[in-house]
Formats: C-alpha cells, structure tokens, sequence
C-alpha cells in the first residue's frame, strides 16, 4: 500500500493503536520489538505512525509482512 493510497483516510487514530498493538504482538516472535510506536499527528487525514513520523500505510504494510512470514512458518512445520 502506497502512503498516498486514498484508502489510509479511513484509518482513525483509534485504528491504528489497534494495529500497532498487532505489529508489537507478532513482531515479538521474530525478535522485531517497537517500543516507541504510537501515533504522532494527522496531516491531510492521513494519521502518522512514529517511526520516525511513517504514514499508516508502513504500519500497514509491516503488519502484511509479518502475517506472511507467520503463515510461512506455521506452513513449514
């Protein structure tokens, strides 16, 4: 997902808590650990993630990522 994809406008700052709770969750497993990830501000609707002030859709495509590499590896067992 692209940073302009028109789609991340529909992302409240309550829905991105949600999903940065998932990417800390399963990033845990493969030794990824976020602890400053939080929200940082919305500009022209689209909420910031701070990882180093990323747009939602890095949240978004971290989160794919690592749903991939956990179906991958629960595959290969």
């Amino acid at each position: 997902m692209k940073p302009t994809d028109p789609r991340i406008r529909h992302y409240t700052d309550r829905h991105i808590r949600t999903l940065l709770a998932e990417v800390q969750e399963r990033g845990r497993k493969f030794g990824l650990i976020f602890p400053s990830a939080d929200t940082d501000r919305t500009i022209n609707g689209r909420v910031l993630v701070r990882f180093n002030t990323a747009p939602a859709s890095t949240l978004l495509n971290l989160l794919t990522l690592l749903l991939d590499a956990d179906r991958e590896t629960w595959c290969d067992s």
